[in-house]
């Protein structure tokens, strides 16, 4: 694998993006939007309730979490989307260029476009509402880690479907994260789910850091062997969406459908 075929890929999207401010302005004004809304909406719970609990540490930092997530997701599915959109695939796949570069790639155009908007949201929660990383301790770098890895992930391995199934299956792609978010349990512990909920939650590795989260906020342990159970599905969904992504562009080769890839068709 060349670096240079990788930041070819990332120079492609810093091009789109400094060109364009359509494609600047989301990167960091839904993160502020959630950050002001759900920042608001804290000060109004610990105003009416029992002043010994605070709300801005698990119910805001769980939105920081969550909003980080979806933003990796993106980032890696946008990056992808520019090439669907512009019909650029047999321009990318015509050089010598490789799967493991092109995502690589993806995934670099990820932590560039996530990082700005986590900045905007960090910013707005502590210098606003007062959130204090302090809170969380050493277990801050592992929360965003998994987090991070689940995303690539699922971008990845929505990226996918996409290729397969042609454009008009990006709207498979966007109800993702408010589909897995009931079972992860961002707002709520998971022993409020029913029991099969929860069953489906212990395969999510969002679900390990919302609970590590709240136990750490709350004084409890850090469950940080149910972290590291986290941190290994997420590396082994990341390699069960590389195998899918290669498989998915082989037959697309084989079968002809990357030079008839066009908005109209899904097969």
């Amino acid at each position: 694998m060349y670096f240079t075929h990788t930041a070819a890929i990332v120079l492609r999207q810093l091009y789109l993006i400094r060109g364009s401010v359509s494609r600047v302005l989301p990167q960091f004004v839904w993160a502020g939007i959630d950050i002001v809304l759900w920042g608001f909406i804290t000060r109004y719970l610990n105003a009416i309730t029992s002043a010994s609990f605070n709300f801005v540490p698990t119910l805001l930092g769980a939105v920081l979490l969550w909003d980080f997530l979806i933003r990796v997701m993106q980032g890696v599915t946008m990056a992808f989307f520019e090439d669907v959109w512009s019909r650029n695939f047999l321009n990318i796949f015509a050089t010598p260029l490789s799967i493991s570069e092109y995502l690589s790639g993806l995934v670099l155009c990820s932590i560039g476009t996530s990082s700005i908007g986590l900045v905007v949201m960090v910013g707005l929660a502590t210098a606003v509402f007062g959130l204090s990383f302090a809170v969380y301790g050493m277990m801050l770098g592992p929360f965003f880690l998994v987090l991070f890895m689940s995303r690539i992930a699922l971008g990845i391995l929505g990226s996918g479907l996409v290729l397969r199934l042609g454009p008009p299956a990006e709207w498979f792609v966007w109800p993702i994260p408010a589909i897995i978010s009931p079972f992860v349990g961002v707002f709520y512990p998971l022993s409020t789910l029913p029991r099969w909920m929860r069953y489906i939650s212990l395969a999510l590795p969002p679900s390990y850091v919302f609970e590590g989260m709240r136990a750490v906020v709350t004084g409890h342990a850090s469950a940080m062997h149910g972290l590291f159970g986290g941190l290994c599905l997420a590396v082994l969904y990341i390699l069960l969406a590389c195998w899918f992504f290669a498989r998915v562009y082989r037959h697309a080769l084989q079968t002809g459908l990357i030079a008839r890839y066009s908005a109209e068709t899904l097969s």
